[in-house]
Order: C-alpha cells, then structure tokens, then sequence
C-alpha cells in the first residue's frame, strides 16, 4: 500500500481558491472530517507554478502540501504537462497537435501537447525537475502522478505534425531496416502503393492514405512508443531528487494508447473509473463492465492498482447525469478494493466555481458544507476504509482464469475490411468475461505477450491477430495441461496484418481446419444444440472441419452447412482446447461456462451458484494464509445467498451460517 493505508481523498484545486482563504481552511476541517488521508494537487496547475517562462511560483504549494502534512495528510503530486499554460503555447505554438487532416489545433482544452516536440520537453522536464528538488523528499509526498488521462478526452490522441513525421518514420527505420521489408509488410504492392523513399511515408490521413493497415496499425504502435517516451523523460525528471514511485491515471478500455505497454514505464497501476450507474433500473451489465476495467488495470502488473478518480455523486458531460442513489457509493467503493484497488479516490475534492466541471460530482459542493448526503457517504466510506486497511495489506486477487485482452488486436480486427463493419472486440470481451462475473470467478485480462503460467483455463475470444512467438507460447501451455477456449475469426493475421498462408497457426492444438467466415443477412438464421438445448448462431458463423480426433460437441442445424461443427474440443499434450465457430449469445455462454468450471473444478469461494445481481470477488495474503471474500449486491433490493457454510464477517466478526442476507447495494466481506 503507498503510504502505508488504503488511500481515501483525491483530486485538490487548491490554487482555484487562493483568493478564499478562508476556503482553503473549511476544506482541511472537512478532510479531516470526512476521513481523507491523501488528496493530489498539481495536475493541471501549470500556469500557477510557472506564471512566466522560467519563472517558478511553489511557495503556495509549499504552504498547502506542508499543512496537509501538519494533518497527517498524505500527497500525490502531479506534473502539469496534461495542460498547457497560454504564455507557452503563444510563444512555442509547436507544441500544439496537428489533427490527421493537417489541421493545427488552437490553444485550450487538455491532452493538446505533441508528445515529439523538443520544446514541450525541454519545459515540461525543466519544471518537473524543480518540482522533484522542492517536494521530492517532503515526508507526506508519497507518490509522482505524471501528466493526467495520456492521449485523452478530446478527440484524437496523436499528433500529426511534421515533427512526428520525422519520428515516424525514424522508428519504421529502426523496425524495418529497409523499405523493402517494409513495403512486403505493409504489403504495398497493392493498389501500387510501394514506397521508394521513407519521405513519402505520412501519417494515416483522410484526405491520404486511410486504407494501408499496415500503415495504420504500426501509427498506433508509433503514437504509444512516442507517447511512453514522453513519459519516461517526465519519470527521469522528477527523479532528479527523489526515489518515489511513479504512476499515471489510466482510462478504462482506451483504444488510443497500448496500455500494456506504457505500464513499462510506471511503479503502480491507476485508472480513472466513472460507470454510468442508474442508467437502468438492472445495474448488472454496468457492474460488469466495470468489474472488468478493474481487472484490467490489476492484471498490468498482477499487483494491487490504485482507484485514482471517481466521483462521489455524478459526473456532467452525459447527456443524462444521475446521482448515484443511497448505497451506491459504498457499493461502488468497495467494488475496486475487490478487485485489488488499494485507494478509494475522487475527482474532485471541491466544485469548481466555474468553467467545464462546474457541475460535476464533487465531495464538497458549492453549498452546504458538510451537510449533505454525498458528503456523509464520503465520510462512511472513510471510516470503513479506515478499518480495512490491515486487513487487506498484502492482499490481491490471484485468478486461476485469463482472457487475451490486446491492444494490436482490437487495433488491427476493428479496422477489417469485412467480414463485418461493425466488428465491436471490447463488446466480445465483456461478453465473455460476464458469466465469469455472475459465477463470482475472478478473471486476468491479460496481453499477448504476458505469461499464461498459473492458469488453468485462458481464454481467447475473437483474437483475430497472432503476435510473434503468441502460437508457441499458446502449444506449450496446452501441453503442460492448460485448457485454452478460442473463436471465430482467430488467428487469421501476423502483427503486420498479413494474413496467414497454408493453414492456422494453431491447427494442431485446436484441431479444426478453417475453411472461410460467413456474415449472413437477419432472413438467414441458424441455430446449434448444445448440452440439449438450442442455441442461435449469430451474425459471424465460420466453416470449419474437425481433423481426426477431434470431439464435435455442436453442429450447425440449418442451411447449407448443416452437420458442420460449431463448438469443438481437441485434446493436446496433457491439456484440451475448444474452437467455438459461431457469434453465441449470453445464455449459451452461460451454459458453456459452467461446464468448463466444473470441467476445471473451479467454484466461487462460497462454493455456491449466485443469485442475479450478486457476485463476488476474493482477495488472497501472498502467503496464502489468508483471504477475503467481497460479496456484492447489485440490486437495489435485498438478495438471499443459501448454502453458504459458516463464515465470519471480517469487519464485525459476526458469523453468517447457511444463507446470507444482503441489502440493497450491499457488500460484506468475510474472511477464510
């Protein structure tokens, strides 16, 4: 744990309120009183700390980050680079991005830096470093926070300036060698695009070249590497006189950045989570997803992540914004400390007075001090914190399950030319991952190029792309016993997206043959039996032949592939692995997935089936002596779980014997 607790507070704009001190004192009261322990300052503070070129200002930083230490306190000091201050972008307008049409952006909004230019650089390290020699040894600085949301929220996350250019094509240099290696894997003899000079390669445009994916798909991995470039030249910065650890708030399922590769160059793990709670009255599928974003960020580092921004109410940029009804703020909370979250923490601390986030959820508002309810759920939530804090240290969730999440392959299968246009591989994912969440099993969503050792069953919905080495590594844990679940339209392309000649690169392990992918019409349906019950086969359904030995345990029931395997099951080595060739729907993944677990003798740790909106999550002692059990309803009504055994409720030491009773939006954890 940083710091030594479980981090509850967040987000602080203290310079917004410098003209209101006596502001500034109600909000060090109110910490206190709600139970914060650690808030971060400084993300989007640069016009403040550098008001003209070369000049600093820290004593109003100094001032706050040593009177919250004075109240044992604990900061996150952010660099400001997420923001850039107006005398720098009139005199250095190089700074700015360049849009994919060319266009050059104004000054204003967040995230609009070029992430190549020498001059950004230069400033954003200069002042990073003279933050690192102030407050890099302060007792109650625990942690770096570098920039804020990379690549974010407005509109495109790369920079298309001739200054990229020239990196760009820099980097294939160094990928390819020579343009020949290059145009065989962009395979540019098509519609005659063969490159005779690196100056004629440009960034995918779409007024240009929009149609090489290979073009596309390298931008993206180039736009990451400059990107956790940048990064790594403000973690040397602050580095200057201090030896904390680093980190960078991360945003769910965000396509625009390789997250598995910019965790390479972070200490910890933090993301910023706002499900869109109440949009229905049934919140399952919104807990779901965000179970899974959860999973995501802990399996970066397969370590505890920290919850760096969530909002204690609202937020205000959908176009409906419901408050999170009474209990979903706790829910919500101890939702990530069950998935391996060590913090708890808020954008933002105060209402802004004015401009963009005015309006968004905030634990103090612009009225009524602490007298509010979300100001008395930050409080509960506080104070329950408080009590969890030794109990969890030491703790994270160790899964015995792995699903292939992979940033090139949603890359590279989203921008396919057929057999779909509609192809949604985050979709495919939650999909998948959604009867794992209502089993109460937990889940790794795990890269290509990440172990599979200490799994016993990996799954690999839609992988469309294999990496380099990906096959091998897949054959050999199959043999040494793994059991490993692929789909339709997978292991089609090499991470250059040249299709596969010959045959599947794991044709001996999966024991099927492709044969072609079919897109049907909504008049063309057709269906599949499975464990007695019949099932649709949706809008993708793949041809496919089982070699010998190969068990069918589905076939196609109508049309012209009639008898032809849907769902197959190969053994290999010591392990198995199954090829399901047609789009399922949720139910039958259902079915599938109790099969499997009780194939792997995998249960939930109550070792019961789960009523709807109820799961859980376990958190294990590295040491294996210990573990705790969240068990959460997403109902806003009471839940019974029956047949539970006898546990002790970890908090209250009460014990629970033979059926649990939960309330509405209520999570108890209990320890095993």
């Amino acid at each position: 744990m940083i710091g030594g607790r479980i981090l509850h507070g967040g987000d602080y704009n203290p310079e917004q309120w410098l003209e209101y001190p006596e502001i500034l004192e109600e909000d060090i009261q109110l910490m206190k009183k709600a139970q914060v322990n650690c808030v971060t300052l400084g993300i989007f503070s640069w016009a403040m700390l550098e008001p003209k070129e070369g000049v600093y200002d820290f004593q109003w930083l100094e001032e706050i980050v040593d009177r919250l230490g004075r109240e044992g306190i604990q900061v996150i000091l952010a660099t400001p680079s997420g923001a850039m201050p107006h005398w720098l972008t009139e005199k250095y307008p190089e700074v700015m991005q360049v849009q994919e049409d060319g266009t050059k952006n104004l000054p204003g909004k967040r995230q609009n830096f070029c992430y190549t230019s020498p001059v950004m650089r230069q400033k954003i390290q200069s002042l990073d470093r003279a933050l690192s020699q102030k407050f890099g040894k302060k007792e109650n600085v625990v942690l770096w926070h570098i920039s804020n949301e990379l690549g974010g929220n407005f509109g495109d996350s790369t920079c298309h300036c001739e200054q990229c250019q020239r990196a760009f094509r820099e980097w294939l240099k160094k990928r390819y060698q020579t343009l020949d290696n290059l145009n065989k894997a962009w395979w540019g003899r098509f519609w005659s695009h063969v490159y005779t000079d690196w100056d004629q390669i440009h960034s995918p445009a779409p007024q240009g070249e929009y149609t090489m994916t290979g073009l596309k798909l390298d931008w993206r991995r180039f736009a990451t590497e400059q990107m956790s470039d940048f990064v790594a030249g403000e973690i040397q910065a602050v580095r200057t006189a201090s030896d904390l650890p680093v980190t960078t708030n991360f945003m769910y399922f965000f396509k625009g950045l390789d997250y598995h590769r910019l965790r390479d160059e972070l200490d910890v793990i933090s993301w910023d989570n706002y499900p869109f709670w109440h949009k229905r009255k049934d919140e399952v599928t919104v807990a779901m997803r965000t179970a899974a974003s959860h999973s995501l960020m802990r399996s970066m580092k397969k370590k505890p992540f920290l919850l760096m921004e969530s909002t204690p109410s609202m937020v205000s940029w959908r176009e409906v914004n419901p408050s999170k009804l009474p209990g979903m703020h706790m829910l919500s909370s101890m939702q990530a400390l069950a998935h391996g979250s060590d913090s708890v923490l808020y954008f933002q601390w105060r209402k802004s007075r004015g401009s963009f986030e005015k309006f968004h959820g905030a634990v103090v508002g612009h009225k009524n001090g602490s007298n509010t309810r979300t100001f008395r759920e930050v409080t509960q939530v506080g104070e329950r914190l408080m009590g969890l804090t030794d109990l969890l240290d030491g703790t994270v969730n160790q899964p015995k399950v792995a699903m292939i999440f992979d940033w090139e392959n949603w890359w590279a299968l989203e921008d396919v030319s057929g057999p779909r246009t509609d192809m949604n591989y985050v979709d495919s994912i939650f999909l998948y991952y959604q009867p794992f969440w209502e089993a109460g099993i937990d889940v790794d969503l795990v890269g290509m190029d990440d172990s599979l050792e200490g799994y016993q069953l990996v799954l690999a919905p839609f992988n469309y792309m294999y990496k380099e080495g990906y096959a091998g590594k897949v054959r050999d844990y199959v043999r040494g016993g793994g059991v490993y679940v692929t789909t339709y339209f997978s292991g089609l392309v090499d991470e250059t997206d040249l299709c596969f000649l010959g045959h599947h690169p794991l044709e001996d392990v999966l024991g099927v043959v492709q044969e072609e992918i079919d897109a049907p019409c909504e008049e063309f349906p057709n269906t599949f039996s499975y464990q007695g019950v019949q099932y649709p086969a949706g809008g993708l359904r793949e041809v496919i032949h089982a070699k010998e030995g190969t068990q069918v345990l589905s076939v196609y029931e109508e049309d012209y592939v009639k008898g032809m395997p849907v769902l197959t099951k190969n053994a290999y080595g010591e392990g198995s692995a199954y090829y399901l060739a047609a789009e399922p729907e949720l139910n039958f993944l259902r079915r599938f997935t109790e099969d499997l677990l009780e194939e792997l003798a995998l249960a939930n740790p109550l070792g019961v089936k789960l009523p709807h909106g109820v799961t859980v999550s376990l958190r294990i002692r590295e040491d294996q002596c210990q573990s705790f059990v969240f068990v959460m309803n997403f109902n806003n009504e009471p839940a019974k779980v029956e047949g539970i055994g006898s546990w002790t409720d970890a908090e209250t030491g009460e014990i629970c014997q033979g059926m649990l009773e939960l309330g509405p939006f209520q999570c108890r954890i209990f320890e095993s």
